[in-house]
């Protein structure tokens, strides 16, 4: 999914995508307080459980880990000679990372995440 911007229309579209994407699982989403991430009329799937990080606390949100892997494995000593080349390149690496489940894991499962996940 792209999107020109971000507000609670997309973002809800985007929890959607997600949803279906991974319709078995059980999915814990560690965001920050944008307006999108709380809005009353943000549509939250069953499947997705949203969870606030304080503010100003980048280093709680396991999703740098995922943005430090993606940096250093695909973009480091790079010159793209486009945005689209970069857009590609981060699409490219994400979908790589994606698709190994165990990485991501060991870069996201966090044991205050995991204790999220014990409770439901």
């Amino acid at each position: 999914m792209t999107a020109e911007k971000m507000n609670t229309d997309n973002m809800s579209r985007f929890l959607v995508q997600v949803s279906e994407t991974h319709e078995q699982d059980f999915m814990v989403m560690v965001l920050d307080g944008a307006s999108s991430h709380k809005c009353k009329e943000l549509k939250v799937p069953g499947n997705i459980t949203l969870v606030f990080l304080p503010p100003y606390s980048p280093e709680l949100n396991p999703a740098e880990q995922i943005w430090n892997t993606l940096r250093r494995d695909n973009f480091a000593n790079r010159v793209f000679d486009s945005l689209n080349a970069a857009t590609l390149q981060a699409e490219n690496g994400l979908a790589h990372l994606a698709s190994n489940r165990k990485a991501v894991k060991s870069l996201t499962n966090w044991p205050w995440i995991n204790a999220i996940l014990n409770t439901k």
